[in-house]
């Protein structure tokens, strides 16, 4: 079957706007564990706990734009107190502990939010500044999609200057080397740890508002996320910033075109793409050898 080079490239637009929300996700993933050797398995909850968030202060303000600054502050704040209190007293047992924790508090935020908002989705309507679609040249784009790609690219551009420009971003470095080394030159390593898990945590919130108009808002809605950010970590590589971004984007880009020949195979192809990845290089894309140890 033929296809228009138009529809092609429409195609590859709208694999950008999905692999925007995968790179947002894979992201804290991978700064939490980065830093903190942290599996976070209610990522998944705290991107669903954005988009709830995001249902409430929206209907309180009427105002998107604030909504975009409250919902990473209020769900990066509720990953300050899980860190402190939850994580931080089992540092030094083992890895599987706090992904033991983590899994748990999964299911007990999805739980607190059945009974806060009722197991029934709530509609999120896009923006009114944001509805309609936008003229590319080859074709009409939605232009909430562009948006989405924007709000990304320039996130990722401030994380990228706050890690590498500032002198916190040398400590978050250095501490995701060699923490004791970092204790030694009199840095409090605890205060670098909850700040990287609220960090992380507000960037998956705000996943989920931006997700929210395009996917809706239900209780279960972070489950098939996690899986997904998962796979684009283990591809970029476990602990990888680069690697997030550019896995989050291939396999935004490989499940639209999959999706366009072949859509019966969409959801498949992320994990064929994960296999072959690790077949070919097993600690990802740019993983670092040993991460895991």
């Amino acid at each position: 079957m033929n296809y228009p080079v138009d529809l092609i490239i429409m195609q590859l637009f709208t694999g950008l706007a999905l692999g925007a929300v995968f790179v947002l996700l894979a992201v804290g993933l991978s700064l939490i564990f980065g830093l903190l050797t942290v599996v976070n398995f209610a990522h998944g909850a705290f991107y669903m706990v954005g988009a709830y968030t995001g249902v409430v202060l929206y209907g309180i303000t009427g105002n998107f734009w604030l909504c975009l600054i409250g919902v990473p502050l209020v769900v990066g704040t509720i990953g300050l107190v899980v860190e402190r209190y939850l994580v931080r007293p089992l540092y030094g047992r083992g890895i599987d502990y706090p992904l033991l924790l983590t899994f748990g508090l999964a299911y007990v935020l999805i739980e607190l939010v059945r009974i806060l908002f009722g197991t029934d989705g709530i509609p999120f309507n896009t923006p009114a500044a944001l509805q309609g679609a936008v003229n590319l040249g080859f074709g009409y784009f939605p232009t909430y999609r562009l948006f989405l790609i924007g709000v990304t690219a320039v996130l990722l551009i401030g994380l990228w200057l706050f890690i590498e420009k500032t002198a916190f971003g040398l400590v978050i470095r250095a501490g995701a080397q060699d923490p004791e080394i970092v204790r030694v030159l009199g840095v409090d390593v605890s205060k670098v740890w909850l700040l990287v898990f609220g960090l992380g945590t507000g960037v998956a919130g705000l996943a989920g508002l931006l997700a929210a108009p395009m996917r809706g808002v239900i209780p279960e809605m972070g489950v098939p996320v996690l899986v997904q950010a998962f796979v684009v970590t283990v591809v970029g590589g476990m602990g990888s910033l680069t690697g997030a971004v550019i896995a989050g984007l291939l396999v935004g880009v490989v499940v639209s075109m999959t999706s366009l020949f072949a859509p019966a195979l969409a959801d498949m192809t992320i994990f064929a793409l994960m296999a072959l990845v690790l077949l070919v290089r097993p600690r990802g894309l740019f993983g670092r050898a040993g991460v895991m140890g």
